[in-house]
């Protein structure tokens, strides 16, 4: 799991911190950018952050969503966390996103963009249900 300068003991604190961000997320009905969940998780655990403006960091960022959704899936098969993060100012996930879902039988390989969108919109949706539901009845 070790790479992109980081070794296994900071991947596994940047995976638990990124899904207990997204869940968050998810329980407000909200969506995320690659910006922002960098952001929060130098905040949350003081290692450095993803630089974007170079490939070796935006690579970094993708397997680190990998890495959330193959640790989230144990409790959410079907669904994808990083379907909450996107681009600052766009209104799709990144295209790792749909290759995931390909690889992990969630969408069909040969999918039109108007199929990857639907899938995108019910992934958000689900996850937004899914998590507000369990806020819901912590909160009473």
């Amino acid at each position: 799991m070790p790479g992109w300068g980081r070794d296994e003991l900071e991947w596994n604190e940047l995976v638990e911190a990124a899904r207990e961000f997204l869940i968050e997320v998810a329980a407000r009905r909200g969506g995320t950018t690659y910006g922002e969940l960098s952001a929060e998780l130098v905040a949350r655990t003081g290692l450095p952050g993803f630089d974007f403006s170079r490939p070796d960091g935006r690579a970094a960022m993708g397997h680190l969503l990998g890495l959330v959704v193959e640790r989230d899936a144990s409790e959410n098969p079907d669904l994808m966390l990083s379907a909450l993060v996107g681009y600052a100012g766009g209104n799709d996930a990144g295209s790792g996103f749909y290759q995931l879902a390909q690889e992990r039988g969630l969408l069909s390989k040969g999918a039109s963009k108007d199929e990857r969108m639907a899938f995108w919109v019910r992934q958000t949706n689900e996850l937004h249900a899914r998590h507000a539901r369990g806020r819901d009845a912590v909160s009473g």
